[in-house]
């Protein structure tokens, strides 16, 4: 079992930044593939990033690359999301989620965080 909790969230102006961070419990955080995703509203869940176990492999939705990016320290059960050059389409509910295997895929992913607000202001 593994708990997970956002932070981080909060209101912001296009073309600044944010980190956000996902903190869990449990021993056995470095034996997950972490991932981000998030819901705007109206809108579906949809993958943003994901993490391989040690950092080794990160992926990125299109729509995020080279301006979003995901890191973790399996010291600090914790895996971020710095966000830059954020956009008003970046406004969504922000959640983090552990997989046994990898996968960008919602329905893999076993544990979820409640999830952090992001809104982006022009």
């Amino acid at each position: 079992q593994v708990q997970l909790v956002e932070s981080g969230g909060g209101l912001v102006q296009a073309g600044g930044s944010l980190r956000l961070s996902c903190a869990a419990s449990g021993r056995t955080f470095s034996r997950y593939v972490m991932g981000w995703f998030r819901q705007a509203p109206g809108k579906e869940r949809e993958f943003v990033a994901a993490i391989q176990r040690s950092g080794i492999s990160t992926y990125y939705a299109d729509s995020v690359k080279g301006r979003f990016t995901i890191s973790r320290d399996d010291s600090k059960n914790t895996v971020y999301l710095q966000m830059n050059s954020l956009k008003l389409e970046d406004t969504a509910v922000y959640s983090c989620a552990a997989a046994s295997s990898l996968s960008l895929r919602i329905r893999d992913y076993d544990y979820w965080g409640q999830g952090t607000q992001v809104t982006v202001s022009s």
